[in-house]
């Protein structure tokens, strides 16, 4: 009892510490500053921000920032349903592959002296051509041309009719649409700045942008030209400003939070998980005054991964790759390191809301299974003492951790390395790291988008499949997918694929995870949808 009021007076010490450190700092802010506080939305991003070029934009950060800036044909809601965006309509073809989009003719570009006198123009369906060339052009590398490869061509039939043509019909394509790699730039914009268009972006969003420090700080400010109105026939967007930090550690970028010197939190980051929530996933008292709680379900599955091509004994073997999976209690995990927020992933990769989905087809918690397994290994390959190098980041630290010491029971070391988040990542698409944390969130509502990363012409780096599996079956099933429209053909197809992946133990599933926001009382409007992306503008701050 003694040793636990130490620790948790020292935490509290260091809190009072940072807390009195950040006060200072920000209490040599104007006045003014302060009378516009509601009109200026505030948020960190630890993770930082690689790219303002949407053609670029692959991970959730990127996305979320350049959800402001930029639009395309058509855009999700929050339940996730396809309505029109720039394309006020479209229409689909008798075969199901011609995409006829009617633009409006109201979106403007946000204002730059090179497009003359009126510093703006209208965008035409000659700029949709564009954007998807520049996509697709091998001389761009974009890493999000892959989702024109079921395109056979696209043209701009006059300045308000876009046409697409697919090669086959493909159900999922027009959720591929909503994607931020489809979004419009201006020609004449983009090649004027070239490379560096990724820190000079030109969209048609709700926000446009001002500066960019990069690690240091962004600035957008609104479009006062931009087009969509609010059901009373408000233009949006309500704030003036949108302004990032980027603190890289998520403890201080919570002290922020909590002392109201951001507006926002998003994610539950082992720092500050018991500080702000109960063990059973409630609001402490000290919060429920000042903080809302936003949670619901989030198409992210998190998951440690094995590099098949490795020269390690123990990554090649099936035997150990499933005693990991059976070696420790996901339920238990998500008690102790998440308060009960999200999911234990008992079942495949495809996770829980998306048609495949399916319970049975991963593993349980089974210790004695992992301890035979490990010790089959150890007969069959006379490695005495087999071990892993799992690598990890720093915010997932005590999951690896958690791991590492339910595996030592079943007689596998695994050794913990920790990486900066950009380092894994570039590490894991070049085969660098043997086994590696990663998540993967839904690009569109569609299983396909899961069944990729196991698809063989994916093969890191040009493509998403990390541990360069390849098995002709799946592969000839995942083909098959792209021609059956039969949401219950599909969804039988896509459990077949997940779990012909799952008996090879490619993978280890952790956990389906949930969006948890955390916004100061006086933010309005800042709803949640199941693939985390921030939408910021329908939100108000009192």
């Amino acid at each position: 009892m003694l040793k636990h009021v130490s620790k948790h007076l020292t935490q509290t010490i260091c809190y009072l510490s940072i807390s009195c450190m950040f006060f200072i700092f920000f209490s040599c802010e104007s006045d003014s500053n302060h009378n516009k506080d509601h009109l200026v939305f505030r948020y960190n991003e630890h993770a930082g921000i690689n790219t303002l070029d949407p053609a670029f934009s692959r991970t959730l950060q990127d996305n979320s920032i350049n959800n402001q800036i930029f639009n395309g044909l058509v855009q999700l809601d929050t339940a996730l349903n396809i309505n029109p965006c720039i394309a006020k309509n479209w229409s689909i073809s008798d075969d199901a592959k011609t995409y006829t989009f009617h633009l409006r003719n109201d979106v403007y570009f946000h204002k730059h002296k090179l497009f003359g006198k009126d510093s703006t123009r209208i965008v035409v369906a000659k700029d949709f051509e564009y954007s998807l060339n520049r996509l697709r052009d091998d001389k761009v590398a974009a890493p999000g041309s892959w989702v024109l490869n079921k395109v056979n061509d696209f043209k701009a039939i006059n300045d308000t009719i876009f046409q697409i043509e697919l090669k086959q019909p493909f159900p999922a394509f027009i959720g591929l649409l909503t994607m931020k790699y489809c979004s419009v730039v201006p020609k004449e914009i983009v090649e004027y700045y070239g490379n560096s268009f990724r820190s000079n972006p030109i969209g048609t969003g709700p926000f446009k942008f001002k500066r960019w420090e990069e690690n240091i700080k962004l600035v957008l400010r609104k479009n006062e030209l931009y087009f969509e109105k609010d059901a009373s026939g408000y233009q949006l967007p309500y704030l003036e400003a949108i302004t990032l930090t980027f603190l890289p550690d998520k403890q201080s970028e919570f002290l922020q939070f909590a002392q109201g010197n951001i507006d926002y939190v998003s994610g539950l980051d082992a720092s500050y998980k018991d500080e702000i929530l109960t063990a059973n996933g409630k609001l402490r008292d000290l919060y429920v005054n000042d903080v809302n709680m936003i949670r619901g379900p989030y198409l992210n599955t998190e998951y440690l991964g094995f590099y098949l091509n490795s020269e390690t004994p123990e990554i090649r073997s099936e035997l150990i790759r499933k005693a990991i999976n059976y070696g420790f209690d996901r339920k238990k995990m998500m008690i102790y390191l998440r308060n009960g927020i999200g999911n234990p992933a008992n079942g495949g990769f495809i996770p829980i809301g998306l048609a495949g989905h399916k319970e049975s087809i991963g593993f349980t918690y089974q210790p004695e299974k992992a301890k035979q397994l490990v010790e089959q290994f150890k007969n069959e390959s006379g490695i005495s003492s087999p071990e892993i190098t799992l690598t990890t980041t720093n915010n997932y630290l005590s999951f690896c951790e958690f791991i590492q010491q339910e595996l030592e029971k079943t007689g596998l070391t695994i050794k913990v390395d920790v990486m900066p988040e950009a380092s894994l990542r570039s590490a894991r698409s070049n085969g660098k790291v043997d086994m590696f944390r990663s998540s993967w969130v839904a690009d569109y509502l569609d299983a396909e988008n899961y069944l990729s990363i196991f698809y063989s012409k994916n093969f890191a780096p040009k493509g998403s499949n990390y541990f360069h599996f390849k098995n002709e079956t799946v592969d000839s099933l995942y083909d098959k997918a792209f021609t059956i429209t039969n949401i219950i053909e599909r969804k039988h197809l896509y459990t077949t694929i997940d779990s012909l992946a799952m008996d090879r133990a490619i993978m280890v599933p952790l956990f389906y995870d949930e969006v948890v926001r955390f916004t100061r009382k006086n933010v309005k409007g800042l709803g949640i949808n199941p693939i985390n992306l921030l939408e910021l503008k329908r939100v108000r701050k009192n």
